[in-house]
């Protein structure tokens, strides 16, 4: 039996999603680049490549492990916020385009890729998006991503060959899609006829089942052929969505009012991404049986805690059927995307361990982590 906890990657259910994302391409004519900043588990990127063009990076590190380990055959795209002056000449040679977030670090850096025969790009920021939440919002007020004003975009059109432009975050909406992406259209619309690519970004949610993909494809189909461009996209979540769960075992009860568990995990160290954006982890199995709990509060409603000393460490409420005892196994779902990328020591809590199940329900211990790299991780 594996020891808790871990991450559970879902190779089937992987490819459930990859294989939309590649009908979105078949369809459209668009590219799809995997977002590393979500999803960067590379013990799996042999499972993906088949289906995506390439990666899509934020830091030093990442373009590299894009690089690295996503294939040669495949594009790596190097975007970060801002690039030192001591990464940039490493970044480049792992870079087969570079996208730069401001005129500052086009100007500084352009000349060393242009040098080197590497397209090169920049951020645009519309100043509109879909995005519920003002912590992920691109165009939030006095956003530093991407510039803005297209008569100062002009001058520097001879430049760069393409562009990126970032403004969706989990956007479910096709409508909604569209309508942003006329937006764009309106404001910039004038630069894409010079350009040569376009990326469109990440967040957009159309692996859901009732998401009307092929007049997706046609929109992307439609605005490539007007502007003569290659359109990228860079899925993250749309890739790994519901692919992988936290697995945990109850290490404790109380009762304070209400019955509280406490597990061998910490919200705050193994599933960050909830715990800023104050969100209830999925329920999706105890011991041996499947179910699909959201929160749910009720005077006997259970609170389980993750194990570290935060107060607010806390994967969720729950109306259970039965009250959870200890040694019961209690498994976390949607734990794929901005999970393991963010995983950290906090409090020496032990670090899940990542395990991959094959097609045939065949579990693989990927990697496990011990008191050494704890120690590594500090000084």
């Amino acid at each position: 039996m594996l020891k808790t906890p871990y991450y559970q990657i879902d190779i089937a259910a992987l490819k459930q999603n990859l294989q939309i994302v590649q009908r979105l391409c078949d369809l459209s004519g668009a590219k799809a680049l995997l977002a590393l900043k979500c999803f960067a588990t590379w013990g799996v990127f042999d499972e993906m490549t088949p289906y995506l063009h390439g990666t899509t990076s934020s830091s030093l590190n990442e373009v590299r492990l894009g690089k690295e380990e996503f294939g040669e055959d495949k594009e790596t795209h190097a975007y970060s916020v801002a690039y030192s002056a001591d990464e940039i000449d490493e970044v480049l040679t792992y870079a087969d385009k570079i996208i730069f977030n401001s005129f500052n670090q086009l100007h500084a850096f352009k000349d060393k890729a242009k040098a080197q025969g590497i397209p090169v790009g920049l951020r645009i920021n519309p100043k509109t998006s879909n995005s519920s939440f003002i912590i992920a919002d691109p165009a939030r007020p006095f956003s530093r991503l991407g510039e803005h004003d297209i008569e100062k975009i002009k001058p520097v059109i001879d430049d760069i060959t393409g562009v990126m432009i970032h403004n969706n975050c989990e956007n479910n909406s096709f409508e909604a899609f569209s309508d942003s992406l006329a937006d764009i259209e309106a404001k910039f619309g004038e630069l894409f006829y010079q350009l040569e690519w376009v990326s469109l970004g990440g967040g957009i949610h159309f692996i859901a089942p009732d998401y009307p993909l092929e007049k997706l494809a046609q929109r992307l189909k439609s605005f490539s052929e007007k502007y003569g461009v290659q359109v990228y996209l860079e899925p993250g979540e749309a890739c790994i969505h519901n692919a992988a769960k936290l697995v945990t075992t109850v290490l404790d009860t109380l009762h304070n009012g209400k019955p509280l568990a406490v597990v061998d995990a910490s919200i705050e160290a193994h599933m960050l991404d909830l715990l800023i954006y104050r969100e209830t982890a999925p329920l999706v199995q105890i011991n041996d049986e499947a179910c699909q709990i959201t929160s749910q509060q009720s005077d006997d409603s259970t609170i389980i805690y993750g194990k570290s000393c935060l107060a607010g460490d806390i994967f969720g409420e729950y109306a259970l059927d039965k009250p959870l005892t200890i040694g019961d196994k209690v498994s976390f779902g949607n734990a794929a995307g901005y999970t393991m990328v963010k995983k950290n020591w906090f409090n020496g809590v032990a670090m899940p361990a990542i395990v991959i199940c094959d097609e045939q329900g065949e579990l693989t211990v990927q990697k496990t982590f011990g008191y050494e790299d704890f120690k590594a991780s500090l000084s």
